[in-house]
């Protein structure tokens, strides 16, 4: 009788000595992308940091978490980071597939941004695309659009981190009618936003074909006054290198930014199809990071990047889908992944080019080295934020799974994202997202497709 009372006053007292967590996902196949896979593995979470990770039956019986997420059968990867978009183009999703970029923006994406978007739009728009982002896994992205501060609001209200750059361009914009306004409006957006726990600010001058030397010369001197990253667009076309050589003595557009003072660790590049050798030394001596958009330049015909030659050359690489209007269509990155992995090994003829582990790689740690946050995030490491994502292995199109990178990569889709946590906050779970009405969002997706229609017909746009 005795053993018996002491045994059960253990057992009443044992809760008492547990550690509070917030939460405890357990059981599932952790892939930290900082060391080796943890099979039936558990991650502590606490007021928005990772405090543990290891085997559950190592970290169960010490903690007393609020939330525990049961992650059986599940891959637990860190959440996906998006590092270059447009994501308010979500409303412009098919209204300009297959053209080339030239054509795509000056005949049809212009016209249309010029009639359409304004703060409201920019705002629905980013609702969408939040919702779309949630679902597939994605918990950072980095954007390159108009009106900015309202895509920071949006996103923070959705609990995404984002890296939010306002577009700064030599001609009249949706938000800014003239250059001094868009500097004016970029120091006030700034202002707001910098030193944020989710949202970075930065600026966006949108390509060396579309912003002077001048103005690029002002944006470089803007950023290092403000503390802020740069987000452009070099090398992406065959075309935006003919331009740039005509107006710097044929010079490549990384050529031409160096011989201004504009390169620096705090630019990130978007595309870079067209790097030479030169280039990629130049970007890697300047540690400027480039962003690798498959999906993008195959739709567009913009060419082929050549990202393991960047990365041999020592630039740091990452992954992003570019926007979700006629360049993409999606913001799935489990889908980049997967055209990332198979167009290198197509355009090398060579099947063991960037494997599936590598891929993955560049859509986490590879993609927050490039936006400057890999303290923050892109690994699931004690100290670093809790942006962990939940992938569904346990279903006929990834069993059996030998290789849960593989599975991931090759097998899985956006769909197979079952839970999205972002700084600790849980966005969705068992697929339901929290954080955004998706209905809402999709029906007034539904009313912008007829305000579009209407306002291309006007300014006679063709159509498909």
């Amino acid at each position: 009788m005795r053993r018996f009372l002491l045994a059960l006053a253990l057992l009443c007292a044992a809760p008492l000595h547990a550690l509070p967590a917030d939460i405890v996902i357990t059981g599932g196949t952790i892939i930290t992308m900082a060391g080796p896979n943890i099979e039936n593995g558990s991650i502590v979470i606490t007021n928005g940091r990772i405090i543990e990770v290891g085997r559950s039956a190592d970290i169960d019986k010490k903690y007393e978490p609020a939330t525990t997420i049961n992650a059986k059968g599940m891959a637990v990867v860190p959440g996906f980071v998006n590092a270059h978009t447009h994501a308010p183009m979500t409303l412009f999703r098919g209204i300009a597939d297959d053209r080339d970029l030239m054509d795509w923006l000056t005949n049809f994406i212009f016209p249309a941004e010029a009639k359409n978007v304004d703060a409201e739009f920019v705002k629905w728009g980013m609702r969408l695309a939040a919702a779309e982002m949630i679902r597939s896994g994605t918990t950072t992205f980095a954007d390159m659009y108009y009106f900015e501060s309202v895509i920071a609001r949006e996103a923070k209200a959705a609990g995404l981190r984002a890296v939010v750059a306002e577009t700064m361009i030599d001609f009249p914009a949706p938000d800014n009618k003239t250059w001094a306004e868009t500097v004016a409006y970029v120091r006030k957006f700034v202002a707001e936003w910098k030193g944020d726990r989710l949202i970075t600010p930065a600026l966006a001058p949108h390509a060396p074909f579309t912003v002077s030397r001048e103005h690029l010369k002002q944006v470089r001197a803007l950023a290092t006054e403000l503390g802020v990253p740069i987000l452009i667009h070099v090398s992406e076309t065959k075309e935006e290198l003919r331009q740039v050589a005509e107006r710097a003595n044929g010079m490549t557009p990384p050529a031409y930014l160096d011989s201004i003072g504009f390169l620096g660790d705090d630019v990130v590049v978007a595309h870079g199809v067209w790097l030479t050798p030169d280039d990629m030394q130049r970007f890697a001596g300047r540690k400027v990071g480039v962003v690798h958009c498959p999906e993008s330049n195959m739709m567009l015909a913009s060419g082929v990047a050549p990202i393991i030659q960047m990365q041999r050359a020592g630039i740091d690489v990452g992954l992003g889908t570019d926007g979700p209007a006629g360049s993409n269509n999606n913001l799935d990155m489990l889908e980049e992944m997967a055209s990332a992995a198979r167009l290198q090994k197509v355009f090398r003829n060579d099947p063991k080019s960037l494997s599936a582990r590598e891929v993955l790689e560049l859509a986490t740690i590879g993609s927050a080295r490039v936006l400057g946050l890999s303290d923050k995030i892109g690994t699931l490491e004690v100290g670093k934020r809790a942006d962990v994502v939940l992938i569904d292995l346990d279903t006929a199109r990834t069993q059996p799974v030998y290789s849960p990178e593989s599975a991931i990569v090759y097998a899985a889709s956006g769909s197979a994202v079952t839970t999205t946590i972002v700084d600790g906050k849980i966005l969705m779970r068992d697929r339901r997202v929290l954080t955004v009405d998706v209905d809402d969002a999709i029906a007034k997706a539904k009313e912008y497709r007829v305000k579009v229609l209407k306002s291309l017909e006007k300014a006679k746009v063709p159509l498909p």
